[in-house]
């Protein structure tokens, strides 16, 4: 599907005042239920006609919407209603991939699962590891990790094994790893070199699994997930440069291929919201004298920088908004003229968080959503 140049997703400002977990999706009975794998469920969600999350009846509805919204914006990462990488999309569909929810591990549901399903699951989460409220957050949420473990292992090592392939001396990831780990392991060492900054010592994870853990982690630090004091000090016995800005300094071969806009990985942590229904699509909203809003850094500490270009003279708006709807700062009220606007943000005065820029005029509105990580 081919998106207009001038297409822009428009976003009204009471959606920000429905606060956290605002999920359009439709907990759906089980369609499978005579496949001898999927049987177990009682509970199906359909996520962008390419992901499926299952989950067994003592889930709650409000975390398997949780799921749901978690991989959808890791799919769509920029919230307009399309997945940001159609060969990802296409291979998920191919691979019927699945995101199975469990009441936990022991019991006979985990067992037939397994025993009988031949598409595509990168992982699972149990009920006690879903928290909605504190989406991704590291010993509460374990939602996102899940996901993008299934999303990485059905969809990005498939289609893109030069960049992400999971043996020895096979990609840019295997090869990024063993740096980080101070040597190419094949094995759990003993113990790591002391210049090492990823250290995984589950014996039970084999190379390829290691590498699976390293994106996951190099993904998620980028977002600004892990970046508070508690989650650093808890996993740095296994991965240290827990900041964005630690990142960019310390593991410069992973956050060259986390950043590259042309790899599409998911830039922005997902917070539990998803509901593009709730935007209109228009595109004679979006005239030919303006171009995107477009943010960076994002995620950012404590400044960055909004770009947008106008052609002819407008009065227009640029607001900060915060997650609740309030807003907190406004850059511009008044006429632009036409030409490039690089408009710089410094929120040192602001917490850690998700904000939201919104850009308006008397014709249009464009907001875009900003994670801030100190």
């Amino acid at each position: 599907m081919e998106k207009s140049h001038y297409t822009i997703l428009i976003i009204l400002l009471p959606l920000f005042l429905l606060g956290q977990n605002n999920v359009c999706f439709e907990i759906e009975e089980n369609p499978n239920p005579n496949d001898p794998a999927l049987s177990v469920f009682s509970k199906y969600v359909n996520v962008l006609e390419c992901f499926h999350v299952y989950a067994v009846s003592t889930i709650s509805d409000a975390k398997v919407l949780h799921v749901a919204a978690v991989a959808a914006e890791l799919l769509d990462n920029d919230e307009n209603g399309i997945i940001d990488d159609q060969n990802i999309e296409e291979e998920l569909t191919n691979n019927y991939t699945v995101m199975p929810v469990f009441q936990s591990e022991n019991g006979n549901a985990i067992d037939t699962f397994f025993d009988n399903f031949d598409e595509c699951t990168g992982a699972v989460l149990f009920r006690n590891e879903i928290d909605p409220d504190r989406p991704g957050h590291w010993g509460d949420d374990a939602t996102v990790e899940e996901v993008l473990h299934t999303i990485n292992s059905c969809g990005h090592v498939e289609v893109y094994p030069e960049l992400y392939a999971l043996e020895p001396n096979s990609s840019e990831l295997t090869d990024a790893m063993d740096v980080a780990r101070g040597g190419q392991f094949i094995t759990i060492p003993n113990s790591y070199p002391d210049e090492a900054w990823y250290h995984y010592d589950d014996w039970t994870c084999e190379y390829d699994c290691m590498a699976m853990e390293y994106l996951y982690w190099c993904v998620v630090t980028n977002m600004g997930i892990l970046a508070d004091t508690q989650t650093c000090n808890g996993i740095a016995n296994e991965w240290e440069p827990c900041t964005p800005v630690m990142f960019e300094s310390i593991d410069t071969l992973m956050f060259n291929l986390v950043t590259n806009s042309e790899n599409n990985l998911p830039q922005l942590a997902p917070d539990g919201n998803y509901c593009p229904e709730n935007a209109s699509i228009d595109e004679n909203i979006f005239p030919e004298s303006f171009s995107f809003v477009s943010i960076y850094p994002n995620p950012f500490n404590p400044t960055t920088k909004i770009r947008f270009s106008v052609e002819t003279l407008h009065a227009m708006s640029l607001c900060i908004f915060d997650i609740n709807g309030r807003l907190i700062e406004t850059m511009i009220n008044n006429n632009i003229k036409p030409g490039n606007h690089e408009i710089p943000w410094d929120a040192s005065a602001f917490s850690n968080g998700i904000y939201f820029v919104r850009l308006e005029s008397d014709n249009f509105v464009e907001t875009k959503k900003i994670v801030l990580v100190k």
